[in-house]
């Protein structure tokens, strides 16, 4: 194992039970920092991811001028300095691994009267920003990248900015984030419309804050010019995270777990219809809002899975759920067909291709196309075999193979796995709290 490189082995454990909380939502946790930053006194939010992913877009808002206390884990309290009141930095930006945290930021630092270099991890450099990019610079600002797209990015000083009418080309709620949050800054009536609807984390996020802000399911608008006003956020769990104890007490006999105060925003959870359309047990329990986002206990019994085709409607709502899902698919009964998800492709890793790789190799047989792929399950009673795999740097893919692990007949291997902070510290912990079998290789 190279230095900063952390290697997993996972094999079987038991089944799942307990109740336990997720971290807070990455999503949520970046824009609730961002729109307290640049609003007009003091909030307070609690359930913030204490992820390196949101830290590091944290710690870009300190480097901008913010002062951020964290009293407790979890708990940040956010000094907004007012809509044009960052101050720029002569050092670089550095988002980490965190491609939510740069794409939002280059619509957030767009319309700034300074300019800002955005860097990132050598996984993160990989990752194209031309969708970003194009719609901003159409708004009127000037930014250099890397040849192809790539980060870094060198965003010019500008202060006149337009608001733009802007269809998006592709289902994206980072990019329509970044156009939404450039058009705070922007002279005019900024528009989206989306080709299917994305997650609106963002829109409700600006309506929490004050800012007007009209919307609806594949469409958004705001005029430039208002002010944001502080308030208290509380983040529920991310569904992302709890997805992956979703499919694997779906997957191991016995299990009866109960994940608390999960997010379940509609825009979100397409693996929840994918995984019921598989005949998955799992009830929403004790339904409520938390921070102005749905939430609720979702209580997850083993059951037998059936293969299915998804729906090419929900793609852009489980867009980062799809390597559980491939591990739902591959213990089903019958093949499992996935269209539409060439998004995978251009993830923190090729997902597509680093899941099928994977599978493969424990197994199961996998058809990959260039938008999708098809799983051919092995059944309810089957095993996988032990085997190295790689997770490319790539958090989802790392606990996805965790996950399939808990039904091998050997030790399951798996490379680069450091990347999981990122997203969900403490799982070795959290998972082995509930029954997996998972440590450190």
């Amino acid at each position: 194992m190279s230095a900063g490189r952390i290697d997993w082995s996972a094999s079987v454990g038991g089944p799942l039970h307990g109740a336990v909380r997720v971290p807070g939502d990455k999503s949520i946790s970046h824009r609730a920092v961002m729109l307290a930053a640049i609003a007009d006194g003091t909030s307070r939010i609690e359930g913030f991811l204490e992820g390196e992913d949101t830290r590091a877009t944290a710690a870009i808002l300190r480097q901008l001028g913010v002062r951020i206390e964290a009293l407790s884990t979890g708990e940040r309290i956010v000094h907004g300095v007012g809509l044009r009141g960052l101050r720029g930095s002569f050092s670089p930006l550095d988002c980490g691994n965190a491609g939510t945290g740069m794409r939002l930021l280059c619509g957030l630092l767009a319309g700034q009267e300074f300019a800002s270099v955005l860097v990132g991890d050598d996984s993160l450099s990989r990752r194209p920003m031309g969708r970003v990019i194009d719609p901003l610079t159409r708004m009127g600002a000037s930014i250099e990248a890397a040849p192809g797209g790539l980060p870094p990015l060198r965003i010019n000083a500008s202060n006149s900015l337009q608001a733009i009418d802007y269809k998006l080309p592709v289902a994206s709620a980072q990019v329509k984030s970044a156009v939404l949050l450039a058009g705070l800054f922007a002279n005019g009536t900024t528009r989206i419309r989306e080709i299917q609807p994305t997650r609106d984390y963002t829109e409700s996020m600006l309506a929490a804050f004050g800012w007007p802000v009209r919307y609806a399911p594949g469409e958004a608008e705001l005029e430039g010019g208002h002010r944001l006003q502080a308030t208290d956020i509380s983040v529920p769990g991310d569904f992302s995270s709890a997805a992956f104890l979703l499919v694997g007490a779906s997957i191991v006999a016995g299990s009866d777990l109960l994940l608390r105060d999960v997010g379940i925003n509609p825009r979100r959870t397409g693996l929840l219809m994918a995984l019921r359309s598989m005949g998955a047990n799992i009830q929403l329990e004790n339904p409520r809002k938390l921070g102005g986002e749905a939430a609720a206990d979702l209580r997850v019994r083993f059951a037998p899975l059936r293969g299915i085709e998804v729906p090419a409607e929900v793609v852009p709502d489980m867009i980062d759920e799809f390597p559980a899902l491939f591990v739902a698919a591959a213990f089903a009964e019958g093949p499992t067909v996935v269209r539409g998800a060439a998004e995978l492709r251009v993830k923190e890793s090729d997902r597509l291709a680093g899941m099928a790789s994977g599978l493969r190799a424990l197994g199961v047989k996998v058809d990959e196309t260039p938008d999708g792929a098809t799983i051919h399950g092995l059944g309810s009673a089957a095993s996988v075999r032990g085997a190295a795999v790689e997770s490319f740097g790539d958090h989802r893919l790392a606990m996805a193979f965790a996950v399939a692990a808990q039904r091998a007949r050997g030790e399951v291997r798996i490379g680069d796995c450091a990347n999981v902070a990122t997203s969900f510290p403490g799982f070795m912990e959290l998972a082995n709290e509930v029954g997996m079998g998972l440590r450190g290789a």
